[in-house]
């Protein structure tokens, strides 16, 4: 009875647009899950099998401690049997805080301050006195104590000793204002001085300085005493009267240090971020030379290395550094602190450096960092669930990450991976391929069953499992150059590289070579080039495709136009919003430790709007209405007749181009899969009025089939006079490219330099590089 147990069932899968999914899962066996971009695969594997497996496990808990812990819905399912605990390996990236770095978050920092406290000299104090997240702190005074009914003051002192350098708060560079950025001191204030967003003449902001009665309104700031600059720019917060009203005067370098560059950056208008761009400068801290830390953290040493030596060493020296460290009563510290040094090289993360900031990190190596945990531990039976682990990976590396999943899959685990490379599916026991299509179009099981019943099974993942793109026959002439000179950002050894403009430009190389760094420290960002990265894009449940995109501006205003009414009511978000949910749709009610409950409002019926904003049309339909199309069926509807709206067609096409044809434009962007928010992103900068577009692993979560419409997209940027330089792995995108440069050959201090330049074929006839025998290999040369 006990052996029957061998399988994960699932019954009656309706998470997001799952349409009844029942799948079987093997357990102890690798199952890879498949299908095109936003066919459902996230949600059956995370948002359903891993979501009520969290679940369960939370519920074991008390109550008391079910407080502190995340809330999670029971996902919409029949049934789910046979469920192990589950361990989540995704590719959300680090938490971009300054003071998180590699160290940090993988532990390996802990266990070096304790390393250090225990062996360096001279000894300065525990391990907080190699914190760079840990200040010193000391004071004393009198506390009063009662004893035996009587109330005695006794004196009392502490003290911490911390090691964040305190110059710079433990975040290695400090941040000036360049006041150049801030006003032209050639005028005086009346005469606009000032260029900060905001502070035009007339305005509060402005009479504020000229009413003060400080400084000359009428002199220019360069002929200001130093008294009149001090009081001009830094004058502490001081209350008087200024134009007959009690306000409060503040110099303006503290105001708008308050005021802008307090916010969070995403939150910004546009205008402002770009003012805070140009305005702030970010410089090595002069104190501790960027280490973070004091100086009597830098004096402590083992063998002439101090802790900052030791964190910025690349990982692979650093664990060759430890394991010779012969130090019998710190024995258990250094095997445990060498193992998961040597965890980072296996993994293909020997390159990094414990000082690297957590928020410089790819998806993809994120993600690798996240499994560092998971390697080296004991635990068997239990389910891994990894989404697209060989994202950011060069072909190269893909074989080494393949042999860890199968190594985890060894060790008695149920391993699920959620991928679409070849190579990865290929290394599968079983593979479920959903789809047939995405959104709407999808949520079905295509097939159940091995690799080899994929390939014949007339799915589309089936179909295009052994494309493989051939390479050009003949390639674009470049129309000019970009020229890049003596680049060094990190560990780029002074790069001299020409790429071509006005054709389609690869950057290649294994992982950790420097493409990143060339590309984002070495590109000038000037008026003509538009990044496209892979940050995530933001968005609450409220933000939809239609908001995100701008869409949704011209539409309220041809609404508007045809009803002789005011745009904001065509917003859920402004007055036209429903008033019971607030323009949500749907009520929230929060149940304390048990999963909330969201029930669509019955006032609205789920559409967002006021009941009297529904009564005006635009070509015979209801704003709701319109928001619930396809950006299909609305790209037609706005194309012709009544409803006729350039602007929104124009967006509309964008999104269409980038295979978006299938999303309804209110669909909320957190029900977006990471390869639908990728594309959306790239059809919005695809409105930028760019010469040159740069893309970084524009096929991140992108299915085979979807690779081949992103060429097409490719393509008709460069067909339409624009220059695109793409950093990737891809192999289809390097063999439909015009022009490749790879970088090498190895990663970290064995890269960093330029290994190759030209086309794919001569790369595929040279194979002088890694890249050059992958490619050759995955075309059949």
């Amino acid at each position: 009875m006990a052996d029957s147990h061998d399988l994960i069932r699932v019954h009656g899968a309706r998470e997001n647009n799952l349409k009844d999914v029942s799948v079987e899962i093997p357990k102890r066996r690798l199952t890879v899950f498949t299908g095109v971009s936003g066919s459902g695969k996230s949600s059956l594997v995370f948002d359903t099998i891993a979501a009520e497996s969290q679940r369960l496990i939370n519920e074991t808990y008390s109550a008391f401690v079910q407080g502190f812990m995340p809330t999670l819905a029971r996902p919409e399912v029949d049934v789910l049997d046979g469920l192990t605990t589950v361990i989540t390996v995704d590719q959300q990236r680090m938490g971009a805080d300054p003071r998180s770095t590699v160290g940090t978050a993988t532990d390996a920092n802990a266990m070096l301050r304790i390393l250090f406290s225990r062996l360096a000299r001279p000894h300065i104090g525990g391990p907080k006195a190699f914190s760079f997240n840990v200040a010193s702190i000391s004071g004393a005074g009198a506390v009063t104590v009662e004893r035996g009914g009587q109330k005695v003051k006794e004196r009392r002192s502490f003290s911490i000793t911390g090691g964040m350098c305190p110059r710079c708060e433990g975040r290695g560079a400090v941040t000036d204002l360049d006041l150049t950025q801030l006003y032209d001191d050639s005028k005086s204030l009346n005469e606009g001085a000032l260029t900060v967003p905001g502070y035009k003449s007339g305005g509060w902001n402005h009479r504020l300085y000229t009413e003060s009665g400080l400084v000359d309104p009428d002199k220019p700031i360069r002929a200001y005493t130093k008294r009149e600059l001090q009081d001009f720019l830094y004058r502490e917060p001081t209350r008087m009267k200024i134009a007959g009203i009690n306000m409060t005067y503040e110099g303006l370098v503290p105001r708008i240090q308050k005021s802008m560059l307090a916010k969070d950056k995403e939150a910004m208008q546009p205008h402002i971020r770009e003012f805070v761009d140009r305005a702030v400068t970010f410089t090595t801290c002069p104190d501790c030379e960027g280490t973070r830390l004091t100086a009597a953290a830098r004096s402590a040493k083992i063998g002439g290395v101090s802790i900052a030596d030791a964190c910025a060493m690349q990982i692979s020296d650093l664990a060759a550094w430890v394991r010779g460290l012969d130090e019998p009563s710190v024995a258990p510290l250094l095997s445990a602190l060498g193992q998961t040094l040597d965890s980072f090289v296996e993994i293909g993360l020997g390159y990094l450096s414990l000082d690297r900031p957590a928020g410089t990190l790819s998806g993809g190596e994120a993600q690798r960092t996240k499994m560092i945990r998971h390697l080296g531990s004991s635990l068997t039976d239990v389910t891994y669930v990894f989404d697209e682990p060989t994202t950011g990976l060069h072909p190269h590396d893909v074989q080494r990450m393949n042999d860890l999943l199968l190594r985890l899959r060894d060790k008695g685990n149920t391993v699920l991976v959620v991928e679409h490379k070849p190579e990865v599916v290929a290394i599968a026991d079983h593979v479920v391929d959903l789809g047939p299509g995405a959104g709407t179009a999808g949520g079905t099981v295509c097939f159940e069953g091995t690799v080899e019943g994929l390939r014949g099974s007339g799915t589309v993942t089936g179909r295009h499992f052994d494309d493989r793109a051939a390479l050009k026959d003949s390639v674009r002439e470049p129309t000019g150059t970009l020229e890049i000179r003596g680049a060094n950002a990190h560990n780029l050894r002074d790069v001299d590289v020409d790429l071509p403009l006005g054709v389609l430009c690869v950057i290649t190389g294994v992982a950790g070579s420097g493409k990143s760094s060339l590309v984002r420290g070495s590109i000038p960002a000037s008026q003509g080039v538009v990044f496209v990265d892979q940050a995530p894009i933001r968005g609450s449940r409220r933000s939809n495709p239609a908001t995100y995109t701008g869409l949704l501006e011209p539409i309220r205003k041809a609404f508007a136009k045809a009803n002789g009414v005011k745009p904001a009511l065509f917003s859920a978000n402004s007055e036209g919003a429903c008033p019971t949910c607030n323009g949500a749709g749907v009520i929230y009610t929060d149940l304390a430790m048990m999963a909330g409950v969201s029930t669509t409002c019955e006032e609205c019926e789920g559409k967002r709007f006021d009941a009297s904003v529904l009564e005006y049309h635009l070509g015979g339909r209801d704003i709701s209405e319109v928001l619930a199309m396809s950006v299909t069926e609305a790209e037609e509807f706005f194309g012709s007749g009544e409803a006729r709206t350039p602007a929104a067609h124009a967006v509309l096409g964008r999104l269409a181009d980038v295979g978006l044809g299938y999303l309804t434009l209110g669909q909320p962007l957190t029900t977006l899969s990471g390869g639908e928010r990728q594309r959306l992103k790239l059809a919005t900068h695809m409105a930028d009025k760019g010469g040159v577009y740069v893309l970084d692993e524009p096929t991140a979560g992108l299915h085979l089939a979807d690779v081949e419409q992103l060429l097409g997209l490719l393509d008709r940027l460069v067909d339409a006079g624009k220059s695109v330089i793409v950093v990737e792995h891809h192999q289809a995108v390097m063999a439909h490219a015009d022009w490749i440069v790879d970088l090498g050959p190895g990663a970290g201090h064995d890269g960093g330099r330029v290994v190759f330049e030209g086309t794919p074929t001569d790369l595929v006839t040279s194979r002088t590089t890694l890249t050059g025998e992958h490619l050759a290999a995955y075309v059949g040369r």
